[in-house]
């Protein structure tokens, strides 16, 4: 955890709001495979990780509650009783959506003051949004004595999104940033909201994160209609999602969608194969064929679900023409953001230089690499 950040926004609240703060941190994200798979119900297989959001909250006596975002510098006031969503984009929405989820569930919070910042690359993919929602919900559940469950608590970050920030995300995000463990990836059923650890032990390998830079506007109207051909083609095939739906079931109606669509359909079902799949992998510490299940998840999602981008399938061709990277991949909504990669250790350095001038060459900007670490979910800092 980023003892720098967590003093930085300790004294930024301090110095704005005169009074000791509760401390909260709330992990970013990666996800090892099964990407786009869990608002079809399916299975996904992500991990907490040790860069996040650092929340400074504390009640107030003033009438009204503000926000602070520590990196932009930036203050917004709102009264708890008149809230609704602020400008497209906004990074308030993501606030204000989770009072108003709290409040719709019949629960009453008082005024209060909150602080915050990050360590997540902007745009990586990471889920930053998630880590922001889930330590406001989860500081005002502490401070207010609110009794929400974790569970309760997700549920309520995810539909802040949708209906603040107009994502109609699935859930994973939320989960993996609250319910995370240290050193292990979860295998999450999106269907029953439960999930199973694996200990994660790569021996020698590791996962690099390398962040093309680049976020191309596409990425929320594209989600939000893979979002609608999904449910379209689970209402065709009278299934309650594609996660129910086989080949077989898909090849019955191909004549009545466009070759597009089946694609993207045939895609979920294939991936959500691939996430139960690594599982099974990494349990028999196969290292090859979850590597081989990374990068067919990329070929999938390049060429089936199209949420790729030129950036990304670059990184992904300098992780092929690698002897010693495993697999590669395309990392969260698509369209930018990073690619998650399994190299040798004793390789990863060549390999990030080599990849970084490659990247340079081409588009002439830097991409970014991270060592990530798995870490718990959301909780107060002592």
């Amino acid at each position: 955890m980023n003892v720098a950040l967590i003093n930085t926004v300790k004294e930024s609240f301090i110095n704005k709001f005169q009074t000791e703060p509760m401390l909260i941190f709330s992990p970013g994200r990666i996800n090892i495979i099964g990407e786009h798979t869990d608002y079809n119900d399916g299975f996904v297989f992500p991990a907490a990780v040790n860069k996040g959001i650092i929340a400074a909250i504390q009640k107030s006596d003033s009438n009204t509650s503000k926000a602070f975002a520590v990196d932009k510098q930036e203050v917004v006031e709102f009264n708890l009783n008149n809230l609704k969503p602020m400008a497209q984009g906004s990074w308030q929405n993501y606030i204000l959506g989770v009072i108003a989820e709290i409040q719709n569930r019949s629960k009453t919070i008082g005024n209060f003051n909150i602080a915050f910042g990050g360590d997540i690359p902007g745009g990586a993919g990471m889920s930053s949004s998630a880590a922001l929602e889930n330590s406001v919900v989860y500081g005002l559940n502490e401070l207010f004595k609110l009794d929400l469950s974790k569970h309760d608590m997700i549920l309520i970050s995810q539909k802040a999104e949708h209906n603040y920030v107009g994502v109609k995300c699935g859930i994973m995000d939320q989960y993996a940033s609250m319910f995370g463990i240290e050193n292990h990836a979860l295998l999450l059923d999106c269907r029953t909201v439960t999930s199973t650890p694996f200990e994660i032990n790569f021996k020698d390998h590791e996962l690099i994160l390398i962040n093309t830079n680049v976020k191309h506007s596409l990425s929320d109207s594209a989600y939000n209609d893979r979002r609608s051909v999904c449910e379209s083609i689970s209402e065709m095939l009278k299934v309650k999602a594609l996660r129910d739906a086989t080949e077989f079931d898909l090849q019955g109606i191909k004549d009545k969608i466009t070759p597009e669509n089946y694609q993207k359909a045939l895609f979920v079902i294939q991936e959500n194969n691939r996430a139960v799949r690594a599982s099974q992998a990494m349990k028999a510490d196969d290292l090859e064929t979850l590597g081989k299940l990374i990068y067919a998840s990329h070929d999938g999602l390049q060429n089936q679900y199209k949420v790729s981008c030129e950036e990304l399938d670059f990184l992904v061709e300098q992780a092929r023409l690698n002897g010693h990277v495993l697999g590669a991949r395309m990392m969260g909504g698509g369209f930018g953001g990073c690619t998650i990669n399994l190299v040798a250790k004793n390789e990863a350095e060549s390999f990030k230089a080599s990849a970084s001038k490659a990247y340079k060459e081409k588009f002439n900007k830097d991409c970014s690499i991270y060592a990530v670490e798995l870490s718990n979910g959301t909780h107060v800092i002592n």
